[in-house]
């Protein structure tokens, strides 16, 4: 395979970056009056101004080299094919196939995908149908008021995050909660403002034995019982998401109510799969599927569109520059929108979780970063906390600031000065305040010449700070799903230049493992292993005060 040391362009990009690492953007600005109009894309709703980064035309042309050395275009291709691009599980990687709204055909095995894809949406919007429409009822004729999704990682943080971003779009009837964390205390929560009679719980776990998921599951069921009674009654306010069909029928749910999805669909890139059934009870399976369109939008943009004009590629590949020249190893969500304040949590898993991997799809160490840590708030919190580090600190850090040019609200002034802030942040993360500016600031004030120069250094600010600027017309479902495909192409992207596969998640599974031996231990059902003195020491402790209580 290629490797990216190996890459000419590797080489060009170094000697690009040592050249031109102290320019300014004020100056690539001044120089340059065309410069925001050639730096800026649309696609469909959405625009975006990477304009303010530290990039000219030779660097952009660098990385387009540097990606097609890497053979990202093939990668593509071999995606959108259904090949098996996932080598360490042997599977294909078609998220893109559970938006495919032309419905041509999708090939794996020998098999289309296609219809087996297109039933379970329909199979949703049935189940979807019955539930919104009052149709179905619980176990004492009532209609269900609250839906109660259970699950872990990207059986949660997707349909959480679009479940909030889209709020507006909700059924008025229908409450909509999120379990994911086996502490007890975020079930119990749920439970206490939930009734029995009126609550469908969903179970999202592909196998069925998600130590975590099944653990509430099973509480939740317990709860359940606890008011019904009869074990019959659980199909009426249970369905799941899953493959185990024995086991989802052990549980007591009809497997009637069971919503497939395949081992080409990772977590962290499912929300577009069954996993969404949350996402479609609430919105409905008209918003759901406008939600697909604008999500096929991207994915239709990304595989027809040269490198040049890529909305995700470039993204991408700014991104390469900042991380691996720059060192600018973290990276800012921050939406000027309340409803999108999960956003920054859904593009961390799906970043980290994608592409946090130290070595090549040969096995070879990786010999520099990979993924960013991402990170982030909604940006009016976030200037009045960490903003103070991405303006002033000794770090490089790319921001994403992410905003709606429509009006949400009513409230008159308010969207305004929202805009107003976005703009403004971003011009002051480029332009930076110069020492001359900071003085003619404060003589204008009045301020005595000595008392001046002591603040000067305090209230100079460097600027050459880089953002992107991502608008949407408005925040709607397309605009949503072309959003998300973004940021999964762009990571996509990412990983192929890296060398390294995008779509495991080996990492997670070590302390799964051990977790497994410890907690027959906290449990007293296992005697007790060897570890290293640390870890004893610690379970030692909890046997001592468990005996206490």
């Amino acid at each position: 395979m290629k490797h990216l040391h190996d890459l000419p362009a590797w080489s060009k990009l170094w000697n690009h970056f040592d050249e031109t690492k102290a320019r300014h953007m004020r100056e690539m600005f001044e120089q340059d009056p065309q410069r925001a109009e050639r730096y800026w894309l649309q696609v469909g709703g959405l625009m975006v101004d990477y304009s303010k980064n530290r990039i000219n035309d030779e660097t952009m042309s660098l990385l387009f080299e540097l990606a097609r050395e890497a053979g990202v275009p093939e990668r593509m291709r071999q995606m959108f094919h259904g090949e098996k691009i996932n080598t360490t599980e042997n599977r294909a990687v078609l998220h893109v196939a559970l938006r495919n709204r032309t419905n041509s055909p999708i090939v794996v095995d020998g098999e289309d995908v296609m219809p087996k894809v297109n039933r379970v949406l329909q199979r949703m919007g049935e189940f979807a149908h019955e539930v919104r429409s009052g149709s179905w009822l619980g176990y004492t004729n009532q209609v269900i008021t609250d839906v109660v999704n259970i699950g872990i990682g990207g059986s949660d943080l997707g349909p959480l995050m679009m479940c909030t971003a889209l709020k507006p779009f909700g059924h008025p009837r229908l409450n909509m909660h999120f379990v994911s964390n086996v502490d007890g205390s975020q079930l119990r929560d749920v439970l206490s403002k939930v009734h029995p009679e009126t609550t469908l719980f969903i179970i999202a776990s592909k196998t069925f034995t998600t130590q975590e998921t099944l653990t509430n599951a099973l509480t939740a069921r317990e709860w359940f019982l606890n008011h019904a009674g009869d074990e019959e009654a659980v199909a009426k306010h249970f369905a799941a998401v899953s493959t185990n069909q024995k086991a989802v029928a052990e549980f007591g749910i009809d497997t009637a109510n069971m919503f497939e999805f395949w081992d080409w669909v990772g977590g962290r890139y499912s929300l577009w799969s069954a996993i969404g059934l949350p996402i479609m009870l609430y919105l409905g399976e008209e918003n759901f599927i406008e939600m697909l369109n604008g999500a096929h939008l991207m994915d239709q943009h990304f595989i027809n569109t040269p490198l040049e004009r890529n909305l995700p590629a470039i993204l991408a590949l700014i991104g390469i520059w900042y991380i691996n020249y720059y060192g600018g190893g973290s990276h800012v969500i921050a939406p000027y929108d309340q409803h999108l304040h999960r956003l920054p949590k859904f593009i961390q898993q799906l970043d980290m979780e994608s592409n946090g991997k130290q070595v090549t799809l040969d096995g070879k160490a990786v010999g520099y970063e990979t993924s960013p840590i991402i990170w982030g708030e909604t940006g009016i919190n976030g200037q009045h906390a960490f903003f103070q580090l991405l303006h002033q600190g000794t770090h490089i850090t790319p921001i994403d600031l992410i905003a709606s040019l429509e009006k949400r609200s009513n409230l008159p002034g308010h969207h305004e000065i929202l805009l107003a802030n976005v703009f403004a942040q971003a011009e002051a993360f480029m332009r930076g305040k110069t020492p001359d500016e900071v003085r003619a600031e404060l003589k204008a004030q009045g301020m005595d010449e000595a008392r001046i120069e002591e603040l000067v250094p305090h209230k100079t600010f460097s600027g050459n700070r880089p953002t992107n600027l991502i608008l949407m017309d408005k925040v709607n479902p397309r605009n949503m799903g072309s959003l998300i495909a973004m940021y999964e192409h762009k990571t996509f992207v990412q990983g192929i230049i890296w060398g390294i596969n995008s779509f495991d998640q080996w990492g997670v599974e070590l302390g799964k493992q051990l977790a497994k031996t410890i907690l027959g231990e906290l449990t007293g059902e296992t005697v007790p292993q060897k570890h290293d003195s640390s870890t004893e020491r610690l379970i030692r402790l909890y046997l001592q005060t468990n005996r206490k209580s």
